[in-house]
């Protein structure tokens, strides 16, 4: 026992000693430190051609970072010293600045010349600025903020759109304009908006026309007399009755001379209308788009008009047969709206609508081809109302009246045989047209919830349609029941 105690005292001397002998050889030769501390760390990785990995380090213009070395740094080779520089403080520590934007590297080395630490350095714009700004100004947003060359890249999610639009302001005022700005912000949950749009148009139109057309044909002998009388209507552009004849008057003996007769022959027609209506034209489309988008809706259809003519070249290289170029012009009722949402409720609005109709004023003839123009009506308007609000675009009135009269000269004016030589054409429209626009910030429904509006139809039988005259068998949504109503007051029977 003794000698296993003495022996064991023997070898923790023994490691003493070494552990002196190791400590008392570095403080003799400085130079073996570098070696021993070696066989203790871990090896930095090499690359392909046995240089040790560069590490990627970002910075700001004008700040700085500190390197901390595993050994003693005796040379640095800085690529770009207008980029970046480095500045060595003491034997294992050093400093790297970052001086204008651009991208370089450097490289420290020790006494041996061996590779110590290699960092490509890119420097940019220093974005603390922005990112503080943003932390301010949209809270409630998560943004990210990276430099590209001398620009900003925005990243991350915001809430809203309009907290997008204004991250993105905020960057473009700080990093020197919206060219330097790259917006990459995805909204969160993008809301939708339902536009219902009502389009009224109430049109009223008084048409009258009174006019005579005589014409005449008298013979006496070899003499001949003939009066024709004919008064348009010049309001409208063409008469809209065609001439007939009322009444003739036969042959009638001369009481001068009875071998000779006077054969008169008078034809009048009389026309004469007067019309009075009222026309209403109502849509009522409902759409929905996404905060941001757009979208269109039209009611009504396309006509052809004339743009040109095509030819065809035969062989020989002459003309041959041509045939006109054919395209098509839009009318109708048109709805074009673009919803943003602000925050929740508020929807800005841009809304364009537009009423058109054929008609034949200011019509063109072109080779035989009558063009008819159209009457438009437009409205547009940028606004911001909350969800459910109404907003009303009335005032659009057209007044339009039109009085001719036509006749014989001189006899045109009589008292009341005029009458019978002149024409009266009259023509009184007013339109007015209102668009009323609500939106809604719709969400997603489930199927069961919506019907369509042919549920619950089935066609009746051949004997039901032909013996009843009934068209239908079921018509309704099936297993639906109507609202409750509920009744006030004193209701059911008195008995006295």
């Amino acid at each position: 026992m003794q000698c296993r105690g003495h022996r064991r005292r023997m070898r923790a001397v023994m490691v003493r000693a070494m552990s002196f002998s190791a400590v008392a050889a570095l403080t003799l030769n400085p130079a073996l430190a570098p070696v021993l501390a070696s066989d203790y760390r871990v090896a930095a990785p090499l690359g392909a051609e046995g240089q040790m990995n560069a590490r990627f380090l970002s910075l700001g213009v004008g700040k700085s970072i500190v390197i901390d070395l595993p050994r003693d740094i005796k040379d640095v080779l800085v690529a770009d010293p207008k980029i970046a520089n480095a500045v060595v403080r003491s034997a294992q520590r050093a400093y790297i600045i970052g001086a204008t934007v651009g991208q370089t590297n450097i490289v420290f080395f020790d006494a041996a010349g061996q590779q110590i630490a290699a960092y490509d350095i890119a420097v940019k714009r220093d974005l603390n600025g922005i990112r503080a700004g943003l932390r301010q100004v949209v809270p409630n947003s998560d943004i990210q903020v990276d430099g590209l060359g001398d620009g900003v890249v925005l990243t991350g999610t915001a809430a809203t759109p309009i907290e997008a639009q204004q991250a993105a302001d905020l960057a473009a005022r700080l990093a020197g304009g919206p060219e330097k700005v790259v917006n990459s912000i995805t909204v969160r949950g993008r809301d939708q908006v339902m536009l219902k749009v009502t389009v009224a148009e109430v049109s009223r139109q008084v048409i009258k026309q009174l006019g005579i057309d005589l014409s005449a044909q008298m013979n006496y002998g070899t003499a001949v007399v003939s009066f024709a009388n004919s008064n348009p209507f010049t309001a409208v552009g063409q008469p809209i009755t065609n001439n007939s004849a009322v009444g003739s008057i036969g042959q009638t003996v001369n009481p001068l001379d009875p071998t000779k007769s006077v054969v008169p022959s008078v034809q009048a027609t009389l026309r004469a209308m007067e019309s009075a209506g009222v026309v209403r034209t109502l849509a009522e489309p409902n759409l929905t788009a996404i905060s941001g988008e757009s979208a269109t809706f039209i009611a009504g259809g396309e006509f052809p008009i004339p743009t040109g003519v095509t030819c065809q070249t035969t062989a020989a290289g002459a003309v041959g047969q041509c045939a006109p170029s054919i395209a098509f012009k839009k009318f109708g009722i048109s709805l074009n709206f673009t919803p943003l949402v602000l925050t929740e409720g508020r929807i800005s609005l841009h809304v364009m609508t537009e009423v058109s109709e054929i008609s034949n004023q200011n019509s063109i003839t072109i080779s035989g081809t009558t063009v008819p123009s159209l009457q438009t009506r437009r409205a547009e308007t940028s606004l911001e109302i909350p969800s459910g609000g109404s907003m009303a675009m009335a005032g659009l009135i057209q007044d339009q009246t039109k009085q001719a009269i036509n006749g014989l000269p001189g006899l045109m004016q009589l008292p009341v045989l005029g009458s019978l030589f002149r024409s009266r054409d009259f023509i009184n429209n007013q339109t007015e047209l209102m668009v009323l626009v609500t939106p809604y910030i719709v969400r997603a429904v489930a199927q069961k919830d919506l019907s369509r509006p042919d549920d619950g139809f089935a066609a009746t039988s051949d004997p039901q349609a032909d013996l009843l005259g009934t068209i239908n068998r079921i018509y309704g949504v099936p297993g639906r029941s109507g609202p409750t109503q509920n009744y006030r007051g004193t209701y059911g029977f008195i008995t006295d």
